[in-house]
């Protein structure tokens, strides 16, 4: 399902362009994963699931510069004249890319539901697959490099879209997410891959979206501080991939003994706490 290299190149850059801002805005709408309590403050509802990401920032040893830079981003964000209710901010601590989303919400429901030992399967089947890949490495991989394209602005969310440093890089991702869906006892837990990636981190969700929203000023706002930020891109290292639970969009965390997938090593380990 995933592009090729030179497909995801085009696809990813068309959409920080002018005029994508102007169309991308034009279908913006508020997210549920955050309502507003009695005193109009957005918070977090639940939405539980499993997802595999890389280390959120709170765990993060290699990217410390890149997110430091990221929250000065958010905060440019946060600051534009557009309604302090339009863009809930996530943490800046769980700043992360997925790499590959599994389960949530309903789903992740119904399975616990109708498999109590839904879970430790799922843990088990992952840490089969990291054990797979990782010998499949034939040769020693450094860290999988990409760095920052520009904003991305999303149905019910804005981030920053993310490019891979060269081809290498992306069929590394790409070969590890194939792993991942086509794996026979996966699918038997009911998962499956239903989106294309789009490396992105998300920095907030929309929230409050009036209807005199002057939309057309808001592409521009986008545009121009999109412009602002391709002046200066950050490099960003893949170097961890962790199994990772969530009980909504604030927080992603794990077991000491979940399965870890490591890149610039040569190996896999699926017990690295």
């Amino acid at each position: 399902m995933d592009d090729n290299y030179q497909t995801y190149l085009n696809r990813v850059a068309r959409m920080t362009l002018p005029e994508a801002y102007g169309i991308q805005v034009q279908h913006i709408q508020e997210s549920s994963k955050f309502q507003p309590t009695p005193d109009r403050e957005r918070q977090a509802v639940p939405f539980p699931g499993y997802t595999v990401i890389t280390p959120p920032w709170e765990d993060e040893t290699e990217n410390s510069a890149f997110y430091t830079q990221l929250q000065g981003y958010q905060q440019e964000l946060l600051q534009l004249p557009v309604g302090c209710d339009l863009i809930v901010p996530v943490p800046a601590a769980s700043f992360h890319l997925t790499l590959a989303d599994l389960i949530w919400d309903s789903a992740f429901y119904d399975a616990c539901e109708k498999k109590p030992e839904f879970e430790q399967q799922l843990r088990s089947c992952f840490a089969e697959i990291v054990q797979q890949y990782q010998q499949s490495m034939t040769r020693a991989v450094h860290p999988v490099r990409w760095q920052t394209l520009g904003l991305m602005v999303m149905p019910r969310a804005v981030g920053i879209c993310l490019v891979p440093q060269d081809e290498s890089c992306y069929e590394e991702i790409v070969n590890f997410r194939r792993a991942i869906y086509q794996n026979s006892n996966l699918i038997a837990l009911g998962i499956e891959q239903q989106y294309h990636f789009t490396a992105h981190i998300t920095l907030g969700y929309f929230g409050e979206v009036p209807p005199q929203l002057d939309r057309d000023r808001l592409a521009t706002m986008f545009s121009q501080l999109n412009q602002q930020w391709l002046l200066n891109s950050p490099e960003f290292l893949i170097h961890r991939a962790e199994l990772r639970k969530f009980d909504d969009m604030t927080r992603y965390y794990r077991g000491v003994d979940w399965p870890v997938l490591e890149w610039g090593l040569g190996s896999g380990n699926i017990n690295s706490p």
